[in-house]
């Protein structure tokens, strides 16, 4: 199982209550699944897009992402702005 770090921006940060945190997992999939820990932050992640150390997740299926050692996932849920 890799060890790395979540960074939460925007609602994803106010839902989870925290910048970051350190996680472990082996795919984006279980990582989802072991974050989703309450309905608020449920919520963000469903709407967000994700950063696997840097490259876009999109929309391949996200148990067939590999997370490596040493992971960073953003998680970008949707935003005004330009």
């Amino acid at each position: 199982m890799a060890t790395g770090t979540i960074r939460y921006w925007a609602a994803a940060k106010e839902a989870a209550g925290v910048p970051e945190e350190a996680a472990a997992a082996d795919t984006l999939a279980d990582l989802l699944a072991g974050i989703g820990r309450n309905a608020a932050l449920e919520r963000v992640l469903r709407r967000s897009s994700f950063l696997v150390d840097g490259a876009p997740a999109g929309t391949r299926d996200p148990a067939a992402i590999t997370l490596p050692e040493g992971f960073v996932v953003e998680v970008l849920p949707p935003f005004a702005g330009g």
